[in-house]
């Protein structure tokens, strides 16, 4: 029998088989380093055993834990079992940063937490403009649904944001009524008009990189008129709390739900899609989410921001476009997969490559920075209270703390472009550069300098395993470098750093510790750290 009819190596005439074409090599593992640096993105700190997980299992496989992972136990919840839902607290926020806190410092779901924290800079309710009963417990519940839908569609988180009663009381959609003839009353443009500028498809006509389309002149086209924005707010009546109660928080939990007698009668549109005259209310909001989730900006639009908030504040165009086509489509017909979306802005080229040019990487935020120590140096409660407060103050905290900024436009805007600098000459963007000034760089490092020292109350830092490198500064601020840079401080700065520290007697215990804390306040306030590449 001829050796090719056994499956042997000769063709059907004889000649030799071709070779079979070589598998591709499997992506390389990633680094110490790499994988630092990816972590910093992909959630807010680098432990060395995180950093083991991600060398050994790679990137996405990291990612696929991150997004299977169960969530811990959620704000309501955890406010309620620790007495917060009393009569003493029907009109004020204990307990509200205390849970915020906890769960960015300690939840077991670093990813969806820094994904939570991003979208509460996106879709923005803050304590800063929320005058109703249990507006804590509002809040709370307001960030358990982000959670909860975090890596769902965005259209379903889209609902979730509308119907939230933080929300309906933030941007008044709650209690907003339809037209009255005879009183002169309009329906309320707030929330309408949000929900295209800031939460969906902005302002102008966007191409599939994130770039302006022009018209004749040149200028940017318009994304809606104003007259468009009166008719989503007729859309947009008729919603009200369910079951709103002085004694009993729980309704907080429930989205809002609509009163017919209040919703605006006769026919509406949405752009240009119509709404008939007998759709319900939430079949006009149907219509309108509907519409405004499938809007050409709407993947463009959604993708920058998140990449801002993860990764670099100034994306080219091109990576716009790529995470843009995977909103679009996942690659199974489905749009707004944000599981999708959020790997495709992790794993991007841009992403995993550091940048050197001026346009490429971002400002780390100071919640971030606050977060990033202590999940990197083991940041415990152990009363579980986390009672570290509001950090708002610029001057002697952060100038900035979880879900209080002082509008709906967040702490910065995601086009800002700081003035009178090398980055405004350039035109290019740096959202978080909009906190910082003389106030808040003196504010950061004083306040970081105290709780590197003390901790914040109650909440403690542990530095065991940098006391142990303590007697070698090069290896003790080359561990901190590691963990809090990912390889973005420059080994000239790291030298001066060692030197410094090394000046410090490090003959006791308490030379050591200090040794140890200002290794990690030198770094964190060394302008490579700042800069997240």
């Amino acid at each position: 029998m001829p050796l090719a009819a056994c499956g042997g190596g000769g063709g059907s005439d004889g000649s030799p088989a071709p070779a079979p074409t070589p598998a591709a090599p499997p992506p390389a593992l990633p680094t110490e380093t790499e994988a630092a640096r990816f972590l910093a993105q992909a959630g807010f700190a680098a432990s060395t055993a995180e950093m083991a997980k991600v060398q050994a299992q790679g990137y996405s496989a990291w990612l696929d834990a991150q997004f299977a992972a169960p969530g811990s136990q959620g704000h309501f919840d955890w406010m309620v079992a620790k007495g917060y839902a009393v009569d003493a607290n029907k009109n004020n926020f204990n307990g509200v940063d205390n849970t915020l806190w906890r769960k960015l410092l300690s939840s077991p779901d670093p990813l969806r937490q820094k994904v939570v924290l991003a979208l509460s800079e996106i879709f923005v309710v803050s304590m800063a403009g929320l005058p109703i009963t249990w507006p804590g417990f509002a809040v709370a519940a307001y960030v358990d649904m982000l959670e909860q839908r975090a890596f769902g569609s965005f259209r379903d988180l889209l609902d979730g944001v509308s119907l939230s009663n933080a929300m309906g009381a933030y941007l008044n959609m709650r209690g907003n009524k339809k037209e009255d003839s005879t009183s002169g009353r309009l329906p309320d443009e707030n929330y309408a008009r949000e929900l295209m500028q800031l939460f969906t498809i902005g302002l102008v006509e966007l191409k599939a990189d994130g770039t302006p389309v022009l018209d004749a002149a040149g200028k940017p086209k318009d994304s809606y008129t104003q007259a468009q924005i009166s008719e989503l707010a007729r859309v947009l009546t008729g919603w009200e709390f369910d079951g709103a109660s002085a004694t009993d928080p729980a309704f907080m939990r429930k989205p809002m739900v609509h009163l017919s007698t209040r919703f605006s009668v006769g026919p509406k549109k949405v752009l240009t899609v119509d709404v008939p005259a007998s759709a319900t209310g939430p079949e006009a909001l149907k219509i309108a989410l509907d519409t405004l989730a499938n809007h050409a900006n709407a993947g463009p639009f959604f993708s920058r921001q998140l990449i801002q908030r993860l990764v670099a504040s100034n994306p080219s165009p091109a990576y716009v476009q790529r995470v843009a086509a995977v909103f679009n489509n996942n690659g199974q017909g489905q749009r707004g997969d944000l599981k999708a979306v959020i790997r495709a802005v992790l794993l991007d080229s841009e992403a995993r490559t550091p940048g050197s040019s001026p346009s490429s990487g971002r400002l780390r935020e100071p919640v971030q920075r606050f977060i990033q120590w202590g999940r990197s140096f083991g940041l415990n409660s152990p009363t579980e209270l986390w009672n570290i407060g509001d950090l708002s103050n610029p001057a002697s905290r952060l100038g900035q703390s979880p879900l209080r900024s002082p509008s709906v436009f967040n702490f910065f805007r995601p086009g800002y472009v700081p003035p009178n600098s090398q980055l405004g000459a350039a035109q290019i963007t740096a959202p978080e550069f909009q906190l910082c000034n003389e106030s808040t760089v003196a504010g950061y490092l004083n306040y970081m300098q105290n709780v590197i020292a003390n901790g914040a109350g109650e909440v403690k830092p542990s530095y065991a395993a940098e006391l142990a490198l303590a007697a070698d500064a090069p290896a003790l601020v080359q561990r901190v470098a590691l963990l809090l840079a990912g390889g973005g401080v420059s080994p000239t700065t790291v030298n001066t750093i060692a030197t410094a520290v090394a000046t410090i007697n490090a003959s006791s215990d308490a030379g050591k510790l200090n040794r140890v804390q200002a290794a990690i306040l030198l770094v964190m306030a060394s302008p490579e750290y700042l800069i997240q590449k």
